[in-house]
C-alpha cells in the first residue's frame, strides 16, 4: 500500500517534497517551557556578548562563563527528559563525544606542564620543567582552564539549540533576533563612526585599537560577526521570497531583508575591514549567481522574460554601491592607499613582508609539538619568548604579537594535530547526521555557507580570536543542522499522513 493511502500524492505534499514549505497543516506546534529557556539563554548571551565590546573586555570575560554555565543545566534537563522527541535528543547527544575528548585532551595536558615562568635580574624567561613525552602538554596550565571553560559554555549553549528546540519556527524566531540585534548594532556603529568618536560607546570607553566599530574593539571580528549575521539574514529573506504569503515582494518580510542587508553590509567597509569586505563581495556574488540562475529557470517555466527583474536587481545593486559609498567613502579611499603603499612594499622585498615572517614562526612552533601541541593559550607566552624572530625598525623591539593571524596556524600550535582533529569533530559529527538532500532548504543552506566562508577567513586572519564571533558562528551551525534535520522529520511526517477525505 502507498504512503498516501489509495489515493496519489497531493499538490500540496508533492510541493514540500520539492522544497516548498507551505504552513504546517496542525500538530502540536506548541513552544515547550525548556525550548524557551533554552531560546532566552542563548540570546541572552549573544546580546551580553556583541553589546559587551565583542567579548572582548577581559574583566568580563568570567561573568560571560558564569552566565553561559547555565547551559549545562539545560543539557541535563533535556537528556533526562521523557518526551516524543526522545529519538531526536538522543541523536544529538552524541554529538558530545568530540567535544568530550576535546576536554580530556586539553585537561590532560594541563596535568603534564612543560614550562615554567623563572626571573633573573628582573627578566622572566620561560624553561623546560620536563614534561612527560609522548603525552599531551600545557605551557601555560593555569591559563588553559578558563579559557577551556569559556569555549565550553559558547559551544553547549548553541549545542542546546539543536538538542532541545524542535520547532523551525523558533529558530528563525532566534536568527530574527540575532539579525535585528546586528542591525541595531550597525546604525549605532555608523552614528558611532560618522561623529569621529574617539572610543567605543561615543568616546565612553578609550581603546588603542583605531580601527574599532560599534561595540567591537577590532574592525575585523566586526566584519567576521557581520558576515556571518548577513548569511543568517540571506536565508531568511529567501525562506520568505518563496512562501509569497504577502501581496507582494514590496509588502513582505524579504523587502525589509534586503534593506537591512544594505545596512549591516554597509558598516563592513566603513569600518575599514578590507579583507572582510571583499569576503562579502564573494558572499553576495554566490547568493546574486543563486538568484539569477533560480529566476531564469522560473522565467523560462512560466515563459516569460527573465530581462524585467534582472535590470531591476542590477539598478538595485547599483543603488546600494553607491550609498555605501556615499557613506563610507573617506575610509574606503583610506585603505584603499594603504593597502596600495603595502602592496608596492610587498613589490620592492618580493614577498609578503611582516606576515610572511609571523606565519612562518608560528608554523615552527607548532612542529616543534606537532601531535600534542603547546597546550592551550599557550600561543601568546611561547611564541614571543621563543619563536618570535620580528624586531620593530622605529625602536629595535621584538614586535609583540597575541595572536598567529591565522587561526588554522594558531590552532595547531596549541592543539597539535590531534587536538586540531578534534576540535574539528566537535563541527564535523553533527554536520555527517545531514545528507544532501536535507539540504534543499535556503536557511541551512546560507548558514552552512558563512559558516564555510568564515572557515577559510580564518586561513589569514584570526576572526575566532573574538567570543562573540565564536558564539555566532556555532549558533549558526547548530541553527543549520537542527533546521535541515527538522525540515526532513517535518516532511516525512507530511508525506506519511493520509489524505483526510481518503481511508489509509
Amino acid at each position: 500500500m502507498s504512503l498516501f493511502g489509495s489515493r496519489p500524492p497531493t499538490d500540496a505534499a508533492l510541493k514540500y517534497a520539492r522544497g516548498v514549505s507551505p504552513r504546517p497543516p496542525g500538530g502540536n506546534t506548541r513552544i515547550t517551557l525548556l525550548e524557551w529557556a533554552t531560546l532566552a539563554h542563548v540570546s541572552m548571551l549573544m546580546l551580553a556578548l556583541t553589546w559587551g565590546f565583542g567579548g572582548g573586555a577581559e574583566g568580563l570575560r568570567l561573568y560571560f562563563g558564569w552566565f553561559g554555565a547555565l547551559g549545562a543545566l539545560l543539557t541535563l534537563r533535556a537528556a533526562f527528559e521523557q518526551e516524543q522527541e526522545e529519538a531526536g535528543r538522543i541523536r544529538a547527544l552524541r554529538w558530545l563525544w568530540p567535544m568530550a575528548a576535546f576536554n580530556v585532551f586539553v585537561l590532560a595536558g594541563t596535568l603534564n606542564p612543560s614550562l615554567k615562568e623563572l626571573t633573573f635580574d628582573g627578566e622572566t624567561v620561560l624553561a623546560h620543567t620536563g614534561a612527560r613525552s609522548g603525552w599531551p602538554s600545557s605551557a601555560r596550565p593555569h591559563l588553559a582552564w578558563p579559557a577551556l571553560l569559556l569555549f565550553d559554555v559558547l559551544w553547549l549553549a548553541c549545542f542546546n539549540v539543536a538538542l532541545i528546540v524542535r520547532q523551525r519556527r523558533a529558530l528563525r524566531g532566534l536568527l530574527l533576533l540575532l539579525v535585528t540585534n546586528t542591525l541595531i548594532l550597525s546604525v549605532f556603529g555608523t552614528v558611532q563612526k560618522l561623529a569621529h568618536a574617539d572610543g567605543i560607546y561615543f568616546g565612553a570607553v578609550k581603546t588603542r585599537q583605531t580601527y574599532f566599530f560599534a561595540s567591537f574593539i577590532y574592525h575585523n571580528h566586526w566584519g567576521a560577526f557581520v558576515l556571518l549575521v548577513l548569511a543568517a539574514c540571506l536565508g531568511l529573506i529567501w525562506h520568505h521570497a518563496r512562501r509569497g504569503d504577502a501581496r507582494n515582494f514590496f509588502h513582505s518580510p524579504a523587502f525589509g531583508g534586503l534593506i537591512a542587508v544594505f545596512f549591516m553590509a554597509a558598516t563592513i567597509p566603513l569600518s575599514g575591514s578590507r579583507s572582510c569586505t571583499l569576503a562579502m563581495l564573494l558572499l553576495f556574488g554566490g547568493a546574486l549567481v543563486h538568484w539569477t540562475f533560480r529566476t531564469i529557470r522560473q522565467r523560462r517555466r512560466a515563459r516569460e522574460s527573465a530581462l524585467p527583474p534582472l535590470l531591476g536587481a542590477a539598478a538595485a545593486l547599483l543603488l546600494a554601491a553607491s550609498g555605501v559609498w556615499f557613506v563610507a567613502r573617506d575610509t574606503i579611499v583610506a585603505r584603499a592607499n594603504l593597502t596600495r603603499d603595502q602592496v608596492g612594499v610587498m613589490v620592492d622585498q618580493g614577498g609578503i613582508g611582516s606576515r610572511a615572517k609571523l606565519y612562518g614562526d608560528t608554523w615552527r612552533m607548532a612542529k616543534d609539538r606537532i601531535w600534542f601541541g603547546w597546550g592551550m593559550e599557550s600561543y601568546p607566552h611561547v611564541f614571543a619568548r621563543l619563536y618570535n624572530s620580528q624586531i620593530s625598525r622605529q625602536d629595535r623591539l621584538p614586535v609583540f604579537y597575541r595572536d598567529a593571524h591565522s587561526d588554522w596556524l594558531q590552532a595547531f600550535a596549541e592543539h597539535g594535530l590531534i587536538g586540531s582533529a578534534l576540535l574539528a569533530l566537535t563541527a564535523i559529527v553533527p554536520l555527517l547526521s545531514l545528507r544532501r538532500r536535507l539540504l534543499g532548504s535556503p536557511v541551512p543552506q546560507f548558514l552552512l555557507a558563512g559558516c564555510a566562508l568564515l572557515l577559510l577567513y580564518a586561513w589569514i586572519e584570526f576572526p575566532f580570536g573574538n567570543i562573540a564571533v565564536v558564539l555566532t558562528w556555532w549558533l549558526c551551525f547548530f541553527c543549520a543542522v537542527q533546521y535541515a534535520l527538522l525540515q526532513d522529520r517535518d516532511s516525512s511526517s507530511r508525506l506519511s499522513t493520509p489524505s483526510p477525505s481518503t481511508p489509509p
